[in-house]
């Protein structure tokens, strides 16, 4: 939009809204017969299986528009539920947004939304198909169902790690969680200033762009799953970071019936996480295994694949999986064995 005008919802209509907002989709997947536009999608996926994740985000509980702009939303939102397609070894194709939303928004506002999910659709090959839009009483809902597919065989589940498997993780750990702790300080800082109209409140994020756009914007996995495809690696278990290293290596071990040991000097962090867990007075390990929407991948491979994925860009081996009654552990720089737990404990940078 190129000036500042607000249309109202209720100026389009339910169904005029949607119009507005599907009228340039095109479906680009062989696998899409036809998408928006009927009672129903019609897909076909002739021999391949199918893979259907679902993700509901609150308002005031997954998310803030008091520093989350519309646009960034509306990627993170659709970021979310392919991450979790690349999770399971598949290739996402199509996806549906439902919304629900009350009368403080305004057309622009969903165009802007709009706009961020079909950057993110458009990044990684996915049809917007379809979904639903109704008002809401309290603030805004989005519901995101995100279709893939995977050949016959190829799905990785989070119940098939073996004993001795290796563990793997993506990129690095804490630096979304890092970014929403800038956030929450500036909007405090926001609400306990006196504001000025001739001097608009303009939040301190110089040198942290990298922190906030693993929180605002994060980026699900794709190039991981091409490298371990181009490899000839098969993990064992996979899953995606979205609720902290710790969490997830839990349920990889409670599905596969494994303990594990992780050694803390091999868990990745950048610099900018580690420089902003110091401002925060915060351990910069607890951050990076109990922040979470890190949306990295984490998986299990075979010992005789180790040569391999030593080889792999963005890839670090941080432990192994052990027999059920060793538990979980992390090994810190000392030695020390500190059992693993979702949240609420502290670990030495001895």
């Amino acid at each position: 939009m190129t000036d500042n005008k607000r249309t109202e919802i209720a100026e389009l209509g339910e169904f005029g809204l949607i119009n507005h907002l599907t009228a340039n989709l095109k479906s680009g997947n062989d696998s899409t017969v036809y998408g928006v536009g009927d009672d129903a999608a019609v897909l076909d996926y002739k021999e391949k299986e199918i893979l259907v994740t679902t993700d509901m985000l609150m308002e005031g509980v997954h998310f803030d528009l008091t520093y989350v702009p519309m646009k960034h939303l509306g990627y993170k939102s659709a970021m979310v539920n392919i991450s979790d397609i690349y999770a399971m070894n598949g290739t996402p194709k199509q996806m549906t947004v439902s919304i629900a939303l009350s009368k403080r928004f305004s057309v622009q506002d969903l165009e802007e939304f709009y706009a961020g999910l079909e950057l993110a659709c458009k990044k990684h090959n996915v049809d917007l198909i379809g979904g639903d839009t109704t008002a809401s009483l309290t603030g805004l809902a989005i519901s995101i169902t995100c279709i893939g597919e995977c050949e016959k065989g190829e799905a990785v589940y989070r119940n098939s790690a073996g004993q001795n498997d290796l563990i793997c993780v993506t990129g690095n750990l804490g630096a979304a969680y890092m970014g929403l702790q800038l956030l929450e300080r500036e909007k405090a800082v926001f609400n306990s200033t006196e504001q000025d109209s001739n001097t608009p409140f303009a939040p301190d994020f110089s040198g942290k762009e990298y922190l906030l756009e693993r929180q605002l914007k994060p980026e699900a996995r794709q190039d991981i799953i091409a490298q371990l495809k181009e490899a000839g690696v098969q993990p064992t278990s996979m899953i995606d970071i979205s609720d902290g290293l710790s969490s997830e290596l839990m349920h990889l071990c409670k599905q596969s019936g494994t303990g594990c040991s992780i050694f803390q000097e091999r868990i990745p962090i950048d610099y900018q996480t580690a420089l902003a867990a110091e401002e925060f007075n915060m351990d910069v390990y607890t951050c990076a295994l109990n922040g979470g929407e890190d949306y990295e991948l984490l998986f299990t491979v075979p010992l005789t694949d180790h040569d391999k994925i030593i080889k792999m860009k963005d890839v670090k081996l941080i432990g192994h999986m052990t027999r059920p009654e060793l538990g979980l552990h992390l090994i810190t720089k000392s030695g020390q064995e500190i059992e693993l737990k979702a949240q609420g404990w502290q670990i030495s940078n001895k």
